[in-house]
């Protein structure tokens, strides 16, 4: 059965208040496209980020393809049958700046397995890494551990993030920080994340350096969320899916960024600024006028 990995929430947000209280394993954020694996009656199944992959042939960047006759993963699922991996199969998406040798494999960085509540219980990496080990398959090492770091400890971690890249090719899309045993306010095993791209731009508009002016409140939260990396993000998988880009599919671009901005960030801006009253339709308006800003190629 599919089941959708947790969506990590950004530093700072209340669903990870706290996070950092405790022993903290601070992970390499990578950018490929996210995947799952587990086994049902002895064959492999591979998972999207939202949907099965086995479902009338549809793979997802040529992971399920590449990975479905994979002998180590039918090794550890035989030792393993209880688990699931979930990780990232690295493939060109918005950060190309990784290692030759580094392209084209499945990195994992979490395995889980149902609890008796039926609910997916995360496996603490100390554990799970000696397994992998053991059969040979790749999973991403965390840069540090470390007992209650702070906000400025993280910044350093995002800064100096050089896994998989190439030399002298700057730095990783951003880290990951899980808790083994920290439970949100709402009881839910969560994990925190600082993408570097979007940190940048949030800095740049609380120092004043961007220049477009905007009172309504839709048009502040718009320029609040709505960064170059979550555009490009949707413009990669589109063009992965569509095997290529016309401007026919701009439609679907402008609706699939709007869709992805309400279903994952509509909770946090309701906290974030206080209950507001908001006009979904100028909304959408201003999500529109920001895609065009920031994709202005493919306008």
């Amino acid at each position: 059965m599919f089941i959708k990995y947790q969506h990590v929430e950004r530093v700072g947000t209340d669903e990870v208040e706290g996070i950092e209280n405790g022993v903290c394993y601070i992970f390499p954020k990578i950018d490929g496209t996210n995947g799952s694996i587990w086994p049902e009656n002895d064959i492999l199944q591979f998972g999207s980020r939202n949907r099965h992959l086995n479902i009338n042939g549809v793979d997802n960047q040529g992971i399920m393809e590449s990975l479905k006759d994979n002998e180590k993963l039918k090794e550890f699922f035989k030792v393993y049958p209880d688990t699931r991996l979930f990780g990232e199969w690295l493939v060109p998406h918005t950060l190309k700046t990784y290692r030759q040798d580094a392209w084209r494999k499945f990195y994992v960085f979490d395995v889980c397995k149902n609890n008796e509540d039926g609910e997916l219980e995360y496996i603490p990496f100390d554990d799970y890494s000696i397994a992998l080990d053991c059969i040979g398959i790749d999973y991403i090492p965390p840069i540090q551990i470390v007992k209650n770091p702070s906000y400025e400890f993280f910044l350093r971690q995002l800064k100096s993030n050089e896994y998989l890249i190439e030399d002298g090719k700057g730095v990783g899309e951003g880290i990951v920080i899980k808790n083994y045993g920290f439970r949100n306010s709402f009881g839910r095993t969560v994990w925190a994340k600082m993408v570097r791209t979007e940190f940048k731009e949030k800095n740049r508009r609380e120092f004043g350096t961007n220049t477009t002016e905007c009172k309504p409140v839709e048009c502040n939260i718009v320029n609040e969320y709505i960064t170059q990396a979550f555009v490009d993000k949707e413009l990669v998988k589109l063009k992965a899916e569509k095997e290529g880009w016309s401007s026919k599919y701009i439609s679907e671009l402008l609706g699939r960024v709007f869709y992805e901005f309400i279903n994952e960030e509509l909770w946090h801006i309701l906290k974030k600024f206080k209950q507001p009253t908001i006009n979904f339709k100028r909304l959408n308006t201003q999500v529109i006028l920001k895609i065009k800003e920031l994709l202005p190629d493919v306008f």
